[in-house]
């Protein structure tokens, strides 16, 4: 469940981020829309949610937390 939880945060965060440049793009702000992609925050939560996911597939706890084992 905590997985599940940082993932939809995570994905809130990122949609918030895409909306904002949108409005930047919608009024004509291009150099700060690109600014905004390649240093600012949109940048910064797409790396978010990347880390949160390449987590979730190095350790041995499925996304319920529970231990993926298998029977011997």
């Amino acid at each position: 469940m905590a997985y599940e939880r940082q993932l939809n945060e995570h994905l809130e965060r990122l949609d918030q981020a895409l909306a904002q440049l949108r409005n930047l793009i919608k009024r004509g702000q291009n150099k700060e829309a690109i600014e905004f992609m390649e240093n600012g925050p949109l940048k910064d939560r797409y790396e978010e949610l990347t880390n949160i996911i390449n987590i979730s597939q190095t350790n041995s706890y499925g996304s319920r937390g529970v231990q993926n084992t298998r029977t011997l």
